[in-house]
């Protein structure tokens, strides 16, 4: 009998908390003056989603001399229905992709991440915000992009960052975005092409997190759209801030390797000195 009365005071407790913590969830977000949420920051997330969109173990990463330093994390899928829906012969592609990630991922060559893979880059971005304008920085390779809230137009030409037009739906901030160039959206080789049009929704659940989504819709690689979503968390460190990566010294290897003096003239047929005559 106690132990029925205890269960129904703790339903009734509940009954009456939930709907007090949902309500100050909403409260502590903070607006700008014209009653948009304030999503300034320093933002990032804390999953393993750039290895992988879809559920992934740990395993051994694409430079084996690296050892566990360069190792996959295990992390789940961030699909919506935890598969990509490829087309067949876009599936071979991905795989294709995969097994070519070493040299031919655009993240180890320090191109501009695209969208949405800027946004889980194991690095923060920053938003800037006005009343009528939003910048987002991004650390990774210096990239950046204008979400136009106004006067919005297609993209004049296709670019690594798209062209992005934003509105407010409530307190969801939406992007379209389009103009891209062909890109991948992760280590594992999932890959869009420049038909791709993605709409990212950043939609505040408190005062320093964020729900993201974003669907990506590209015939010519996917037999419908669909979304990817996850939690993006607020830096609250006093000092929070991007600092600069620049990676184009460090990819210099793999992008330009086989223009050197030796590698070319090996390449062309010729002998060079140290090879082996067998």
């Amino acid at each position: 009998m106690g132990g029925k009365m205890q269960n129904k005071k703790l339903a009734v407790f509940l009954l009456m908390w939930l709907p007090v913590a949902v309500l100050g969830q909403g409260a502590s977000v903070k607006r700008l003056a014209n009653g948009v949420p304030d999503i300034q920051g320093v933002w990032q997330v804390m999953n393993t989603a750039n290895w992988n969109l879809e559920d992934h173990i740990a395993e051994q990463g694409a430079v084996e001399s690296l050892g566990a330093i360069g190792a996959v994390l295990p992390g789940s899928s961030v699909v919506t229905g935890k598969t990509i829906p490829y087309l067949p012969e876009s599936l071979a592609q991905r795989e294709a992709n995969f097994a070519g990630r070493r040299l031919e991922d655009p993240e180890a060559k320090c191109f501009m991440p695209g969208i949405p893979r800027a946004t889980y880059l194991p690095q923060p971005f920053q938003i800037f915000q006005t009343d009528s304008d939003i910048f987002m920085a991004y650390q990774f390779a210096g990239a950046v992009r204008n979400i136009y809230m106004s006067d919005h137009m297609e993209a004049p030409i296709d670019s690594w960052m798209g062209w992005s037009n934003g509105h407010w739906e409530g307190d969801s901030l939406v992007v379209e975005v389009a103009g891209l160039n062909p890109n991948w959206l992760d280590r594992a080789g999932n890959f869009y092409t420049s038909t791709a049009k993605i709409t990212e929704r950043f939609t505040p659940l408190g005062a320093n997190h964020m729900q993201y989504e974003a669907t990506i819709d590209d015939p010519e690689v996917f037999a419908r759209a669909w979304t990817i979503s996850m939690p993006l968390y607020r830096h609250v460190e006093d000092n929070a801030r991007l600092f600069e990566f620049k990676c184009p010294e460090f990819a210099e290897e793999i992008m330009y390797n086989h223009l050197k003096r030796e590698n070319y003239l090996r390449d062309a047929g010729f002998p060079v000195d140290g090879d082996s005559d067998e």
